[in-house]
């Protein structure tokens, strides 16, 4: 969905914070698409006697940002706020904060109906979330759509969300009920999710309950005891990420990346660039929260991180200067490089999470390069 420009966008938003033994970084960038439709949020300390929990997430618009938008100002104020998360007196329970959140979910979700329907229907738009609640015992993982959040426990990943697509049986048998159908993998031949906030078109079924709409605003919420010897890192992230790096994949690059550096929007923005390098089209947006037990910087990962940057830096030159007369191209090189045997790639970002280190010394080396054979293009890199 949606049209996509000449050239990617590559400015990125940061933002890192730290707080009740957490630490996060957060990286979200335009990419291919005309516009930015992601938002996200990122709370430590919640009010309300809650200060020692906090709450994340991220937000994938379609069809405009403005769902997007107003959930990442709103939602956790219609979570927290509502009889069924507060219950009766003390902290919440474990059934108060799920029945919460998916209270929480419904309400936003009417509230943005009523919103829209007193501007004659003007916002077409919708969003996915995929977030977490971060309680002193447990973490609370909220999905409604495709993003996707995962949690690496003791160096695996120990649980991820399902993705809530058309073709999934329940959601298609719910679609079908509420009289639609699933076309090319998507509601009706369009939405290619099935579970949003927003897309009030497809939740218009006379007789059908909001959960029985062909798009639901429920979340799946999970809660996993926390586990302080053997909880590493959480990562949230949109489609955007997920559809060129798989779970294990982008849990090992993360983990990766941790020893070598600790400055996590460092690394939320490798993993954006790696994605975009990977040939993702979409908008872009990751949270990375890391427990005290994340992987630490090991000066032996620095070095041989060193020697791997220096390697490709000689590479690069090499096969520059082997060429001869004129200077081959970005693409040239970068695909000489994918046919060989290079040792110590950083696992699931392999060579496209060394993109930067090549194009700058190709820069270097091609001072006078035309700005037509750079690019950021990914279009037949591979």
């Amino acid at each position: 969905m949606g049209a996509f420009l000449d050239k990617p966008k590559m400015e990125k938003h940061n933002a890192q914070g730290q707080g009740n033994g957490l630490r996060y970084g957060l990286s979200s960038m335009q990419g291919w698409r005309v516009e930015m439709e992601d938002a996200h949020t990122a709370v430590i300390g919640l009010p309300s006697g809650l200060e020692t929990w906090s709450f994340f997430a991220v937000y994938d618009g379609h069809a405009g940002s403005q769902v997007a938008k107003y959930c990442c100002e709103h939602l956790l104020d219609h979570i927290t706020n509502n009889q069924d998360f507060k219950g009766s007196s003390g902290a919440p329970s474990v059934e108060n904060v799920k029945n919460g959140i998916r209270t929480g979910f419904l309400e936003i979700d009417e509230h943005m109906r009523v919103m829209s329907e007193k501007k004659h229907g003007a916002d077409r738009s919708g969003s996915t979330a995929v977030g977490v609640l971060i309680s002193p015992q447990h973490t609370y993982f909220i999905n409604c759509g495709d993003s996707r959040g995962l949690l690496c426990r003791n160096r695996k990943v120990h649980f991820f969300t399902q993705d809530h697509k058309p073709s999934n049986p329940l959601e298609k048998e719910r679609i079908q009920n509420a009289g639609g159908s699933v076309m090319i993998q998507r509601v009706n031949g369009s939405l290619a999710v099935s579970r949003a906030l927003g897309d009030f078109d497809y939740k218009c079924v006379h007789g059908k309950g909001p959960t029985e709409q062909l798009v639901s605003p429920e979340p799946e919420v999970h809660d996993i005891e926390r586990s302080e010897e053997d909880d590493q890192f959480i990562i949230l992230a949109c489609d955007g990420i997920w559809d060129v790096m798989g779970n294990e994949e982008l849990c090992d690059f993360v983990r990766s990346r941790l020893e070598v550096t600790d400055d996590l929007e460092k690394v939320c923005n490798e993993v954006v660039d790696t994605c975009l390098y990977k040939g993702s089209r979409d908008n872009m947006s990751v949270i990375l929260i890391c427990f005290p037990n994340a992987p630490k910087v090991s000066p032996e990962a620095v070095k041989k991180e060193a020697e791997l940057d220096k390697y490709l830096e000689c590479r690069v030159e090499e096969i520059i200067k082997k060429q001869g007369e004129g200077v081959p191209d970005l693409v040239h090189v970068m695909r000489t490089l994918a046919s060989e045997n290079i040792p110590s790639l950083p696992p699931g970002g392999e060579l496209a999470s060394k993109r930067n280190v090549i194009e700058a010394v190709y820069n270097r080396l091609n001072p006078y390069k035309n700005d037509d054979t750079d690019s950021t293009s990914t279009d037949d890199m591979w």
